[in-house]
């Protein structure tokens, strides 16, 4: 899983993770990176459990995981491959949606599902990147979309 370009012993766990991110339980959407290409790349997951706090209202009897947190989790994987491409310019900088473009779910996330989130850096400039993000349950694409961050 090591790639060339990347010093960094993978997969990253959730204390390291939760080194780098800011988002504490209950709104931390990332559990562990899987792979990783340093200003390119990057493969993490989520595990999705009957006791996220958000299925108790969304839905009653029909747990379903909301499209937004979905996202989130996306931006939270890329703020991930942001932050592990260039440390020394974004440590200690919150990423901060600036836009998202082409937004589309294509399936239902329930409990017990585990989303893969694969996302690529397709420009970074200064404090700003655009990502391409889709986010995978058993191999089949749940939702996807252009994400657009600033950092601060």
């Amino acid at each position: 899983m090591n790639t060339e370009s990347s010093n960094r012993q993978l997969p990253i766990n959730i204390q390291d993770i939760l080194d780098m991110l800011p988002q504490r339980y209950p709104f931390i959407m990332v559990d562990r990176v899987l792979e990783l290409e340093e200003g390119k790349s990057i493969t993490a997951l989520k595990n999705v459990t009957a006791n996220e706090p958000f299925f108790q209202g969304h839905f009653p009897g029909e747990p379903v995981m909301p499209g937004v947190l979905i996202l989130e989790g996306l931006a939270q994987a890329g703020s991930l491959l942001a932050y592990l491409s260039a440390p020394e310019v974004l440590e200690g900088q919150l990423f901060y949606f600036a836009g998202l473009d082409g937004v589309r779910f294509r399936r239902i996330v329930r409990p017990g599902d585990q989303l893969v989130f694969k996302l690529e850096l397709l420009k970074m400039k200064s404090k700003v990147a655009k990502m391409s993000g889709k986010a995978y349950v058993d191999d089949q694409l749940a939702a996807e979309a252009e994400i657009m961050a600033a950092f601060r």
